[in-house]
């Protein structure tokens, strides 16, 4: 019973709330999304240097391959960095990168950067910081592991929590993996499951300088904030910084609050001011002879067809910009539209829920069946976890059934044999097109966790290009092709028997998974 009452306090924000005005989407196609440039930066790319994964072989080749290739820069965040052989296995390509910039020519330009969290980092005596710990001490003045510790867990609380239940209170949760000027935006952590079996999602931006300018400050920004792993497995704070878990809470989420915001506001004033001259100088009263010499100069760039915007959720730290532009997108969504939905934890917020149930656009849910789960198996009360999912699961699709839902909200289940189900994010078709124009991509998974408790990031990316539609279509397809409908019968099977003392607990602790 006390240790409810220590979470309590926990349910409300530590610092005030920020807030946006309203938005509305404008009526014509992929541009009615440029509202989102009055919250976070917007940046025009060409679709060619846009490609979407497919699996999770594809991802861990890409990144051992992007690591190899670097020149400038490798900056990683991720939940954790597993410990069995493939990940050994990055950390050898990390290793040979950065002897070769250490042999080259003048001072070692490569510099690498690393964001996990520290709870999930730290756990076992073999862990992610003991994985890292070598490149630190062969090259200590080109790698930096900062290790995130949620300034909601501390006091009475950090001492009585054991290890793994005290990941639920906060996490660093964004993944971000970013290779000079080339970056991926995924919901895959560096394990050998995300590297094998576990289905995910994963995007490459490449040739994008400005983003990748973005995504380095951003991590960072919080890097900043984080205690930083020492060559002898210590952890410090920077100077003149506190650790999250002393001291003034509040005071050390404002000062996390103004560095991200920094970056975030930096970003855009930097993207407006350039869209502001690509502008002039693209009318016919600017110089001919000025753009001729940039077309001689090969410095002209293609009209960008896509967009990316970055989504930034970190209520921890009053931040909560990816929460407003998904709330505004499911509201505004016209009758006909369709959004396709995906999560491998069904545990939506009732903000989210609420909009579902009470808009008008067609929705298609893709979460996983049980035995996907990635807690199926489990030892001990985590071996629960999916009976509580399918409990939670079943409550949502009684609603839709009351309110005579079925037909525009339909819930499906991915099932895989020898598979686990980990995708999350979205794709809005707008009324009358068989493609995408928008899609989300990154580590949010639509529940409390994400928007109350975890630091998260995503991308929404919007395009006119119809290859680029038809590739985001072709990913939807794909996982959606492994699911089948729910219906009444689905929870009728004996799999789906949740016990009593599942349904009675739930309600106390879905906020915590």
């Amino acid at each position: 019973r006390s240790s409810w009452l220590l979470l309590a306090p926990l349910l409300t924000p530590p610092v005030p709330v920020i807030t946006a005005p309203p938005c509305s989407l404008c009526p014509e196609g992929a541009h009615r999304f440029q509202w989102i440039r009055n919250l976070v930066p917007e940046f025009g790319i060409s679709s060619s240097h846009v490609k979407v994964l497919s699996s999770p072989t594809e991802f861990y080749e890409l990144l051992k391959m992007q690591i190899k290739a670097a020149k400038q820069r490798v900056v990683m965040a991720s939940l954790y960095l597993g410990t069995g052989l493939l990940e050994q296995e990055l950390v050898y390509c990390l290793e040979e990168t950065l002897e070769k910039s250490l042999q080259a020519k003048g001072s070692p330009d490569l510099r690498v950067s690393i964001l996990l969290d520290y709870t999930r980092g730290s756990r076992g005596r073999k862990n992610s910081r003991t994985m890292l710990i070598p490149l630190l001490q062969r090259f200590p003045n080109q790698v930096r592991v900062s290790l995130f510790h949620t300034p909601n867990l501390r006091g009475l609380l950090r001492l009585l929590i054991p290890e793994r239940f005290n990941e639920t209170i906060g996490l660093q949760h964004m993944k971000v993996y970013l290779f000079d000027d080339n970056v991926i935006l995924s919901g895959a952590n560096l394990s050998d499951l995300y590297f094998t079996n576990r289905q995910d999602r994963y995007v490459l931006l490449q040739d994008s300088p400005e983003i990748a300018d973005f995504f380095t400050e951003l991590v960072d920004a919080i890097g900043d904030v984080s205690l930083q792993l020492q060559q002898d497995d210590t952890v410090q704070m920077m100077e003149g910084m506190v650790r999250p878990y002393q001291g003034d809470k509040v005071a050390y989420c404002e000062i996390a609050n103004r560095r991200v915001m920094e970056v975030i506001n930096s970003a855009r004033t930097r993207q407006e001011l350039l869209h502001a001259k690509t502008f002039h100088s693209s009318q016919p009263g600017s110089s001919l002879l000025s753009q001729q010499g940039s077309q001689a100069s090969g410095s002209l760039k293609p009209e960008p067809d896509t967009w990316i915007y970055p989504l930034i959720q970190m209520k921890p730290f009053g931040i909560q910009i990816d929460e407003m532009v998904t709330e505004t997108l499911l509201t505004e969504a016209e009758r006909d539209a369709r959004i396709y939905l995906t999560t491998g934890y069904f545990n939506l917020t009732q903000a989210y829920m609420d909009l579902i149930l009470g808009t008008r656009a067609e929705y298609r849910i893709l979460l996983a069946s049980p035995e996907v789960n990635g807690f199926f198996g489990a030892k001990g009360v985590a071996g629960a976890i999916p009976d509580a999912y399918v409990y939670i699961e079943r409550q949502f699709y009684s609603e839709v059934c009351y309110l005579q839902q079925q037909e525009r909200v339909q819930l499906q289940e991915y099932s895989r044999p020898g598979w686990t189900f980990h995708a999350k994010g979205l794709w809005l078709y707008l009324a009358g097109s068989d493609l995408p124009c928008l899609t989300l991509i990154g580590s949010p998974n639509f529940g409390y966790r994400s928007v109350h408790r975890d630091l998260e990031a995503q991308v929404a990316i919007v395009t006119e290009n119809k290859a680029l539609q038809q590739q985001l279509h072709q990913e939807q397809e794909q996982l959606y092709l492994c699911s089948s409908v729910v219906s009444t019968s689905t929870f009728e099977q004996p799999n789906r028997y949740v016990k009593l003392w599942v349904k009675l607990v739930t309600p106390l602790i879905k906020n915590f998974f």
